[in-house]
């Protein structure tokens, strides 16, 4: 049985995909960094990880975490992100920018990868347009909600989300906007380590800002229906969700 995930339509400019393969990259930094590399990132990171094929979805601030840098990057497919990474880590911006990268982060190793559960659940961007600056209050709100397993996810469970779990939350107020399982394929960049032996799901939604988020999470746990969903959710998972509130960065290309 094939499941059909609900996803935002797509216009003929816009990639129903943007990308089959994608790294969910969360960087712990040394305090007072973030900013530091955040503006050392779009400045010197974005175009130049762009012509080598590298596809930089989106790039954010935790609000729960001011240590953290969270972004998102992707790929069409494992060779081809082999291809990429190859060449922008041997290239002359990382090169030249490195070290100053690198001084600001305490950890880069939390790293998913992750792929689209369904052909058309992945995040719908159009990517040939360039990464444009927008006003620091011209956001909004990603919030990513991570799911472990003990087992690779199945079909129970993305019946589960789409019969049921999925339409609570966007009953709430949340647009859910993509959402992917682990990608299992062996690491093709080595050098760059990914976490092992973990299944997860994870989908993605948007708000207008944090109160609209807040909002939808008082509807959500209010509504009549819920408390049965999150029983059944809490049976099929490992431990609590993950969730992480996202503000996209003036570059961002998901916002």
């Amino acid at each position: 049985m094939i499941v059909d995930l609900p996803v935002r339509p797509a216009s003929p400019r816009i990639e129903t995909t943007a990308c089959p393969v994608v790294e969910l990259r969360q960087y712990t930094l040394h305090p007072g960094q973030r900013d530091v590399l955040i503006a050392l990132f779009e400045r010197e990171f974005l175009d130049t990880q762009e012509t080598t094929g590298i596809r930089v979805l989106g790039q954010f601030r935790d609000l729960d975490a001011p240590d953290r840098f969270v972004w998102l990057r992707g790929f069409p497919d494992m060779a081809q992100r082999r291809a990429s990474l190859e060449s922008f880590y041997t290239g002359p911006a990382w090169q030249a920018h490195r070290d100053a990268a690198n001084a600001t982060m305490i950890d880069s190793d939390d790293v998913l990868l992750l792929k689209p559960v369904a052909p058309a659940s992945g995040f719908a961007l159009d990517l040939s347009s360039p990464h444009v600056a927008h006003a620091p209050d011209h956001g909004g709100l990603i919030v990513a909600t991570l799911y472990a397993f003990d087992a690779p996810v199945d079909m129970d469970f993305l019946e589960f989300f789409a019969a049921d779990l999925h339409p609570a939350v966007a009953a709430a107020g949340a647009r859910v906007i993509a959402s992917f399982a682990t990608e299992y394929a062996a690491n093709t960049f080595p050098r760059l380590p990914v976490r092992h032996g973990e299944h997860v799901f994870a989908w993605f939604a948007r708000f207008d800002d944090a109160t609209a988020y807040a909002r939808y999470r008082e509807t959500l746990i209010g509504g009549p229906g819920w408390r049965a969903i999150a029983v059944a959710l809490a049976r099929r998972l490992q431990g609590p969700p993950q969730v992480l509130r996202l503000a996209p960065t003036s570059r961002s290309r998901l916002r």
